[in-house]
């Protein structure tokens, strides 16, 4: 990077909002990183159907440093790249995002994983459980001097979950993370089994970590149900003890998100009375 290199955009003072033309020319240049990234951020977050935008997404994320350091600014943008892509519904982004997916970056694998389930893409599901084969043991087990786990399991769960695939093996070892140590993995591996089997064992066990005694997994919980619109839970999310703005977001999935496949009840209009008594 070009360190005497201005700006034409200057996020922090300019007023004017950023367009997709200049978002476009500033993810195309490669003098300016900071304004990459927030040009991948932008094109995401604003759903861009121009082209140019997706090419351009997979060419800052095929564009990453193969190195061992996570925490240069040109794998900074790539990770935004990859979360992009999972925003924009463009198959045209699957062949970069499966490639980022093999290499050992942990950020990078995380945000490919989760753009791939949001794509609902069937080809990433072989890759995603060839990651978790190890089971808890290998793939859920901690990161040495590192609170991370050795795979970032909680966003390859929840991709399995959302692609939908529901044979023997993603079942299997969606259920031997089940159990796992940390309730946030048990949640997600529990919210994907639901989406796939509709088995209400799992929801009491999602509804049961809404009691937890860490508001962080308490949290984590309410977006999960939020995310399956698992409308039973209405009354648990309602008693839980967490922000009122993280329980409207989940009372708004329960609207969103209800698949045809689960339970229906509560209704529509009571997830919205309950909704008007957070406000």
């Amino acid at each position: 990077m070009n360190e005497n290199h201005q700006p034409l955009y200057d996020i922090n003072r300019s007023s004017k909002p950023l367009s997709e033309a200049e978002a476009l020319f500033w993810l195309k240049q490669d003098n300016d990183i900071s304004m990459q990234y927030y040009a991948a951020w932008w094109l995401g977050r604003n759903r861009s159907t121009h082209p140019d935008t997706v090419p351009l997404l997979c060419k800052a994320l095929d564009q990453r440093q193969k190195i061992e350091s996570t925490s240069t600014d040109s794998n900074k943008v790539a990770y935004n790249a990859a979360r992009a892509l999972g925003k924009l519904n463009n198959r045209a982004a699957v062949p970069s995002l499966l490639q980022a997916l093999q290499e050992d970056d942990y950020k990078l694998k995380e945000a490919s994983a989760r753009s791939l389930g949001d794509l609902r893409i069937e080809d990433a599901v072989e890759p995603l459980m060839k990651i978790l084969a190890g089971g808890p043991q290998v793939a859920g087990s901690v990161q040495e001097n590192s609170p991370r786990l050795k795979e970032p399991c909680e966003a390859i769960l929840e991709a399995l979950g959302n692609i939908g695939c529901s044979n023997p093996k993603v079942l299997s070892i969606l259920k031997s993370f089940s159990d796992h140590d940390r309730p946030i993995i048990r949640g997600a591996a529990c919210r994907a089994l639901l989406q796939l089997t509709g088995d209400t064992c799992w929801a009491n066990i999602l509804m049961q970590l809404l009691s937890h005694h860490q508001l962080q997994v308490r949290r984590s919980i309410l977006i999960d149900i939020g995310a399956i619109g698992w409308r039973p839970a209405l009354k648990p999310i309602m008693e839980t003890l967490a922000e009122n703005s993280l329980k409207l977001i989940a009372l708004r999935g329960l609207i969103e998100n209800s698949s045809p496949s689960h339970p229906q009840d509560p209704s529509i209009n009571e997830i919205l009375l309950s909704m008007d008594q957070l406000l």
